[in-house]
């Protein structure tokens, strides 16, 4: 009867923190379409507001930085729509360089909080539920965790809110999937950045994620996984 105290307490106490985080997770994702700010995550909104943008920069620097890595900490912790955008504008007000830097951290950070969220609000269950059936994915992405991530953050055709939440429900180490996502995030962060320092003749996404921009980002996801996959082949033929 003692015994089974605590671990009642602890069950009631988990329950209750899933619940208090699934509703501020749903609070932050309702009151962003509710007061429909993606308006404000748009190639014109940027365009139209760049003037307003740099000279707050250029009064309060300090300030606009912190306020743009919470900003793009939100979105992506959130899984929100609009990181392209802000990474744009970290670059056309920060400069490539700099804006590069930013994103990468406000990214690494918002992305780390979604696989947190996952991990802790899905994970139990998924393995009670799939745990007979995922045992195998969970140990072969285990052994190779940081090529397979690296993979997932080069090429650009897997969103990056799903790699997010996926990787969550792995047994892939935090400090893995940290270094992972800061490191392969990088490329695309710069080109965007960069591309965001060309605002003025930017009318389309589309213009800087050519095909051969796509193509390139895929060669150097195959590239990271190929350790991966040379490990695994060689393990098979000894």
């Amino acid at each position: 009867m003692t015994n089974s105290m605590p671990t009642t307490i602890s069950a009631s106490g988990s329950r209750r923190g899933k619940t208090i985080i699934g509703a501020a997770i749903a609070l932050g994702i309702g009151s962003f379409f509710y007061f429909d700010l993606g308006t404000l995550l748009s190639l014109d909104s940027l365009k139209t507001n760049r003037d307003h943008l740099l000279a707050f920069t250029d009064e309060h620097y300090a300030t606009a930085v912190v306020l743009f890595i919470l900003a793009y900490i939100a979105v992506t912790g959130l899984s929100l729509p609009g990181a392209v955008i802000m990474t744009l504008a970290g670059g056309f007000v920060f400069g490539s360089l700099w804006g590069t830097l930013f994103v990468n951290l406000g990214a690494t950070a918002g992305a780390t909080l979604a696989f947190l969220a996952a991990r802790y609000l899905l994970h139990d269950w998924v393995e009670q539920r799939f745990g007979d059936r995922l045992g195998p994915i969970q140990e072969g992405f285990s052994k190779n965790a940081f090529h397979y991530l690296m993979t997932l953050r080069l090429i650009p055709l897997f969103p990056f809110f799903l790699v997010n939440m996926v990787s969550g429900l792995t047994r892939v180490s935090l400090s893995t999937y940290v270094t992972a996502t800061a490191l392969g995030i990088i490329p695309g962060s710069f080109v965007f950045a960069y591309a965001g320092r060309q605002l003025g003749s930017i009318n389309s996404l589309r213009e800087i994620a050519s095909p051969n921009v796509l193509l390139a980002f895929t060669l150097l996801g195959l590239l990271a996984l190929l350790p991966a996959l040379y490990k695994r082949f060689a393990g098979k033929s000894t």
